[in-house]
């Protein structure tokens, strides 16, 4: 607001606003304000016009209803791993709405807007079942979800999108609805894909497995041996079971106390490992990767899934991020080239994570009834992040830009919409997550349901 009378206005409309929610309403100056529009990803400020504490249903509904009334876009905040920009947009912030219930006999649970994955992870674990959770347990269970949730057991049991059963979300005219199979079809196989295109997802209710224990965890090796531990991981991958889910990651980790000292300051190659069998069956199709090289540390082993966070160890406080992704069709010898020439050790890359992570098995078989996530095609995701603030940014940017120009020839030509960043906000962009047939579906049910595209503060999909 540029004029004193238009900011009595606002601060007047967000008093009657807050006179309708429990918890805060917040303008910018406001006590409080800066910590409750906090997010994971430093790099993408949030500065909304207005932020909303939900405290509950209620309070979501008052500020969807308020923002259709001042004409302002919906941005949603639970953990902000990947929070998009919220600058002019009312922001709803979910944190408050943090209940898990979990049903053992339905192999089930229920979680509300703000859950993070370690919340279920540990719930569940109680009684030996396992959600389909990212690979780091701070994400959280609604955004990670929405937009398909390829997790460290994904190719046993398909993406977490797959999983769910029942969706409460408050769509643009204010109302709570539930889509579920049977009822708002449509609503139900957009949002499951569609990230947060259709409305503000309140609740959560999905399967759990009986998964208590896997055969998990990393194999580092030297970063002078990353061409060669690359070509053999993809070679193994080819014929490891869909029980074993993987991935590799050149990492440029730093020189701090919290790093262990054997991988502290250096470039490693880190081989991510998690099977659901048995110990021993682990083990066997795993000596393939141990005899590659002598690892500098190996901590592959049996552990509880309530430890699956530690496979790969994301930094679990708060990082500006930098980032960039592909879908990658096959695995070569000269993809392994030019992924070595632009993030390998002699390679001068400002990125701290180059990242592959093999697709296939239960991620290609699709659900009944289905959804908006569809990889097909894809054998591999591949993605990118340099760690930096406004001053790095540009000369990390200008870095994935030349390293996903030089594995073009391996790309599908299409993303994985979890994986869009602040910079892919285009339409074009986001039409790159979707089948042209499933783009176009999304499109006529975003009309339907939001019109007037209140909710573009995502990867944003216009309407028809």
């Amino acid at each position: 607001m540029n004029t004193s009378q238009d900011a009595t206005v606002a601060t007047e409309a967000a008093a009657r606003l807050a006179a309708q929610t429990v918890g805060p309403v917040l303008l910018p100056g406001d006590d409080g304000y800066d910590a409750e529009c906090a997010s994971y990803n430093l790099a993408v400020p949030q500065r909304p016009a207005l932020v909303v504490g939900a405290a509950g249903v209620a309070d979501v509904q008052a500020a969807v209803r308020f923002a259709a009334e001042q004409g302002l876009p919906v941005a949603m905040l639970a953990t902000g791993h990947s929070a998009l920009s919220s600058a002019g947009a009312l922001m709803i912030n979910t944190r408050r709405m943090n209940t898990v219930t979990i049903n053992p006999e339905a192999l089930t649970a229920r979680v509300d807007a703000g859950v993070s994955w370690q919340q279920v992870v540990e719930a569940a674990g109680k009684y030996g079942l396992a959600p389909l959770s990212g690979a780091a347990p701070t994400v959280g269970v609604v955004g990670y979800t929405l937009g398909g949730g390829l997790g460290p057991i994904g190719r046993t049991f398909g993406f977490a999108a797959d999983h769910v059963r029942r969706i409460e979300l408050v769509t643009a005219d204010g109302q709570l609805r539930v889509a579920t199979a049977a009822d708002e079809p449509d609503l139900f196989w957009a949002v499951r894909g569609g990230k947060g295109n259709f409305g503000v997802v309140t609740a959560l209710e999905f399967n759990l497995f009986p998964v208590s224990h896997i055969y998990g965890g990393g194999l580092f090796f030297a970063g002078d041996r990353a061409a060669e531990v690359l070509n053999a991981w993809g070679r193994w991958t080819a014929g490891v079971p869909d029980e074993l889910t993987s991935s590799i990651a050149l990492l440029q980790l730093p020189p701090v106390p919290e790093v262990p000292e054997p991988l502290r300051g250096r470039m490693v190659v880190h081989v991510r490992i998690a099977y659901v069998g048995p110990a021993e069956e682990g083990e066997r199709l795993t000596a393939p990767l141990r005899a590659i090289a002598p690892a500098l540390i190996d901590s592959v082993t049996e552990m509880p899934y309530t430890a699956v966070g530690s496979i790969h160890a994301d930094p679990p406080t708060p990082i500006p991020i930098v980032d960039g992704s592909a879908l990658l069709r096959e695995f070569t010898p000269e993809l392994v080239d030019a992924i070595v020439a632009q993030a390998g050790p002699e390679a001068g890359s400002p990125l701290a994570i180059f990242e592959l992570r093999h697709l296939g098995g239960a991620f290609d078989r699709r659900p009944e009834p289905g959804n908006a996530v569809d990889l097909q095609g894809a054998a591999f995701t591949c993605y990118a992040v340099g760690i930096g603030g406004p001053d790095e940014a540009p000369a990390i940017q200008a870095h994935l830009t030349r390293v996903f120009q030089a594995i073009r020839p391996w790309s599908t030509g299409r993303r994985f919409v979890n994986f869009l960043t602040a910079t892919d906000t285009t339409p074009e962009a986001v039409a790159e997550a979707y089948l042209p047939e499933t783009y176009r579906r999304l499109t006529a049910i975003k009309g339907s349901y939001d019109p007037t595209n209140m909710f573009r503060a995502t990867p944003a999909i216009p309407p028809a």
